[in-house]
């Protein structure tokens, strides 16, 4: 049997052990309904009331501006189409990124079919875009900035404070989808001076089915669940209090000795970019080389498919993907590669490895014995391929 290998992260986590451990007894024992007023429901509450004092305590947020919701799509489309919904009558107008999870485009395409306009700026080859590109997008009619904190995809990370900075000096909203971020990257919402940040619980070493939204005081927001008083009148539903519980011990732990972690994790994912491209010819990388998340590898192999690559390289015992995981059903390229300038049948080959807190050395080094021998294999298979290789010899 081959080594299994989990370098899928960016998709999911497994919950950490000491998160199932406080999670357990509120699922048997202490069961019951926050809302109620008897010991099992004040029982849940109080668990609950814990878990919003650590995700407030990880961002540097008060207890009351942390609302839970089913997790980072739910949090990205509250966040946004409650403020156009609750500022419509100030103006109509979106900025956001071509790059963006689709839980934001979509949100931005729903609200674009119900009279707003939004505006989708490009981006440069390395996946970034600057305070410029969005002071100068910025019009009387602009109610809302959304700009991912880091892509999911290529790694990449936005300088949002200075984006922010040009945004609130308008006096316009800002929302960051951090989703990818927290656990990598330090993130304080008063230095930041963000207005609402998107979290989900799955990829932090959290339970599926819970997030956050941080929604910062004054903040003009409509809700878009209806149906109860819970969470402030804010987000109808019975809690989930087991997710909640997961999420505030998954949020404390992924922020602890952070440092420590990032330092780990770029070594790691230093020396599998460098031992990629120094040993797989024809390869690009995707993303910034340094403003990119710690765990995050994005390369192109030209001239093969990326399911393919895949498929051999689960058969070696290793897991990864070649995109989003929530797009991994289509057999359209990624749309943040194609919004990075490159062509279509190089963004088909692409390939993500994104590193979390078990991987090791000797995991990387087992990527980078497997994986020039797969790519090289599916090469010699490729017509193209050949006729690059007969160009080259007749050069």
């Amino acid at each position: 049997m081959n080594k299994r290998i989990y370098m899928d992260h960016a998709a999911t986590t497994p919950v950490k052990k000491e998160v199932l451990e406080e999670m357990l007894p509120y699922f048997t024992e202490n069961f019951g309904n926050p809302s109620s007023v008897h010991a099992f429901g004040r029982r849940a509450r109080e668990a609950m009331d814990l878990a919003r004092e650590r995700v407030a305590n990880a961002l540097n947020a008060s207890v009351d501006e942390i609302y839970f919701t089913s997790g980072g799509s739910e949090s990205d489309n509250w966040a946004i189409k409650g403020v156009a919904l609750a500022n419509k009558e100030k103006g109509n107008h979106i900025i956001t990124t071509q790059i963006e999870h689709h839980a934001v485009l979509h949100a931005c395409q729903y609200l674009e079919k119900h009279g707003f306009k939004v505006t989708y700026l490009p981006v440069d080859k390395y996946g970034l875009v600057t305070e410029e590109q969005v002071l100068n997008a910025i019009t009387e009619k602009t109610i809302l900035v959304t700009i991912m904190f880091a892509n999911n995809e290529i790694g990449t990370i936005q300088p949002i404070k200075e984006i922010a900075k040009v945004v609130r000096d308008k006096g316009i909203y800002f929302h960051t989808d951090a989703v990818q971020a927290l656990g990598s990257v330090p993130i304080d919402v008063k230095d930041l001076d963000i207005d609402l940040l998107s979290l989900s619980g799955h990829k932090i070493y959290g339970p599926k089915g819970v997030g956050v939204l941080y929604i910062k005081k004054g903040v003009k927001i409509d809700a878009v669940l209806h149906g109860g008083a819970q969470e402030s009148n804010r987000r109808a539903g019975t809690e989930n209090v087991p997710g909640i519980v997961g999420m505030g011990k998954a949020v404390e732990l992924a922020c602890n000795n952070l440092d420590k972690r990032i330092d780990r994790l770029t070594r790691l994912r230093d020396r599998l970019i460098d031992g990629i491209m120094s040993k797989i010819p024809h390869t690009i990388l995707n993303g910034h080389r340094q403003k990119r998340l710690p765990g995050n590898v994005n390369i192109c192999f030209e001239y093969i498919e990326g399911e393919s690559l895949l498929l051999s390289l689960d058969l070696e015992g290793i897991a990864c993907s070649s995109g989003s995981a929530c797009t991994s059903g289509s057999l359209e390229p990624s749309h943040v590669l194609l919004a990075l300038g490159l062509p279509h049948e190089i963004a088909h080959g692409s390939l993500r490895l994104t590193l979390g807190d078990d991987n090791t050395r000797e995991d990387v080094d087992y990527v980078l014995e497997k994986l020039p021998i797969i790519v090289n294999r599916l090469r010699e298979m490729s017509p193209l391929f050949a006729q690059e290789k007969g160009g080259m010899k007749n050069v």
